[in-house]
């Protein structure tokens, strides 16, 4: 800002701290040129030229001087000096000071040291790319949109990717920085421009890149699976380089923020996402670029466009990847859903990848162990029968519908009789009916169903009466010649048999 637009932004406002918001002049530089301006009378009336008013400053208002003080290492410029020419380290020229009788402080040597160096700004080489060659990405934070489902305001991040050669760009707008948004928002990037480039460059971020380290980065299992899907090179910056992604730096996440979102009203995230489609057709693919100067679009369409690879037959299944252990139950848990693993790795640590149809279990070594189909609903169970130990089996079959099911395949007695026992309304009689059809491996099921009849003709359904009938082989023996007895229908004996001894009757006996 110059000295004639700063003096009119304090001729037409009277807060410092106004103008330092509009300007970024700090107020206490506003308040001195203030007040050079009143001593000037140069707030009222008009204004002179910018090369008059420079003028003027220089003739009445002098830089201010700052105070001098006077560093403790002075009395050593000359050996300062020299050791800063043979490129000696701070730490020591400070020892050789000692040495001569400094006293002073290791700071106080570091800023003469920082003073007295040349000021030499470092150079730069601007890499470019051959079309179709590369592509940036990133994320930026976009402010507050509008939740579609609530109508409630959330903070979103933009998620940018930009060919290198082109600048053309796709942008989408996500709740979140999760690995599975990452990934999708690879997907659509690839669609929207119809193809992928060779190489993807990004920064360290956790979602895609584990350890950051330029030389070895361990890169996330999903994001691996999804390059070695679609066919390109991830490309990590070294840690702190922002510069080596320049171009979506300032011409990808700050260029959307300055420009599409710049004085925006919030909207809703979908019609966001669908406002900067057109924009990045419209505006940020018809301007003419700083670097280029040309339109992104123009160079996207037709030359970059036909470099880039194409699209595989189908796209990502969007695995996610987690580490995990194996619990004593031999099930892990994954997105709230339960999977069953072989009993021999409990306690060891496993691979997890959840795609939209299966769920892949690994051991560390990247052997596959379980294969599910993806639960549909969270607290759902997904086990194999090989998958638990042999011996506790037995104990997770023996449910209603199977007892009902083995009973029917002993004989139609046994049936009604479990029926009977699982009917009643009070007690739990499942213990008891696993222990009656266990008796098919002691007895055969002929005699086991011939006990159960027996049993119920004597109308004691109980499996403590069937089992003493197979003990001592009462199965086969012919029922009682009066069997079944009428049910008794009232008492044999008269009241006063019953009760007369309480008034000195008989006694019944």
């Amino acid at each position: 800002m110059d000295l004639r637009e700063l003096l009119l932004h304090i001729r037409a406002n009277p807060s410092n701290r106004q103008i330092q918001q509009e300007t970024g002049t700090d107020r206490r530089t506003v308040q001195r040129y203030r007040q050079w301006a009143e001593t000037q009378k140069l707030l009222e009336g008009d204004l002179p030229t910018l090369t008059e008013l420079q003028a003027l400053l220089d003739r009445s208002l002098p830089e201010p001087t700052p105070p001098q003080n006077v560093s403790s290492v002075e009395p050593y410029r000359s050996l300062v000096e020299r050791l800063v020419k043979e490129e000696v380290e701070t730490a020591a020229i400070r020892e050789r000071m000692k040495e001569r009788g400094y006293v002073g402080s290791y700071a106080a040597v570091y800023r003469f040291v920082q003073h007295i160096k040349p000021s030499i700004p470092e150079s730069y080489t601007r890499v470019e790319r051959k079309p179709g060659e590369e592509a940036q990405v990133d994320f930026g934070y976009a402010g507050y949109l509008l939740d579609p489902h609530s109508g409630q305001k959330r903070k979103a991040w933009a998620f940018v990717m930009l060919l290198s050669w082109s600048r053309h760009q796709y942008v989408e707008f996500v709740w979140d920085q999760s690995i599975a948004t990452w990934l999708l928002c690879h997907q659509h990037a690839f669609e929207y421009f119809g193809g992928m480039p060779k190489r993807v460059v990004l920064d360290n971020l956790k979602t895609a890149i584990i350890k950051a380290c330029f030389d070895d980065p361990g890169v996330q299992q999903s994001y691996r699976g999804c390059a070695e899907h679609y066919g390109f090179l991830i490309a990590p910056c070294r840690v702190r380089t922002p510069e080596h992604k320049g171009k979506v730096e300032q011409g990808g996440v700050h260029y959307v923020k300055r420009n599409f979102l710049g004085g925006r009203e919030p909207t809703s995230l979908t019609q966001a996402n669908r406002d900067v489609l057109i924009w990045c057709e419209q505006t940020a693919g018809q301007r003419i670029h700083g670097t280029t100067k040309e339109k992104p679009l123009e160079r996207f369409d037709p030359t970059e466009k036909e470099r880039l690879k194409g699209l595989p037959k189908n796209a990502y299944d969007l695995a996610v990847w987690k580490q995990t252990t194996l619990g004593r139950d031999c099930h892990i848990e994954f997105d709230h859903a339960y999977y069953s693993v072989p009993h021999r790795l409990n306690g060891q640590p496993l691979w997890v990848c959840g795609g939209l149809q299966q769920v892949r279990i690994y051991t560390a070594k990247h052997e596959l162990v379980a294969t599910h189909e993806r639960a549909k609903k969270a607290g759902e169970r997904s086990t194999h029968r090989d998958h638990l130990p042999p011996e506790k089996l037995p104990g997770l079959e023996w449910d209603r519908p199977f007892c009902l099911e083995s009973a029917a395949q002993v004989g139609a007695h046994t049936l009604q009789l479990v029926q009977i026992l699982l009917d009643d309304p009070v007690i739990e009689h499942l213990p008891r009916v696993v222990r009656l059809l266990k008796l098919r491996a002691t007895y055969n099921d002929h005699r086991l169903e011939a006990a159960c009849e027996r049993t119920l003709n004597f109308n004691d359904p109980s499996v403590k009466t069937v089992k003493r009938i197979l003990k001592e082989g009462l199965e086969s023996q012919p029922l009682p010649a009066n069997w079944p007895m009428p049910p008794a229908t009232a008492f044999v004996r008269s009241p006063d048999e019953l009760v007369g001894h309480l008034m000195g009757g008989e006694t019944w006996n």
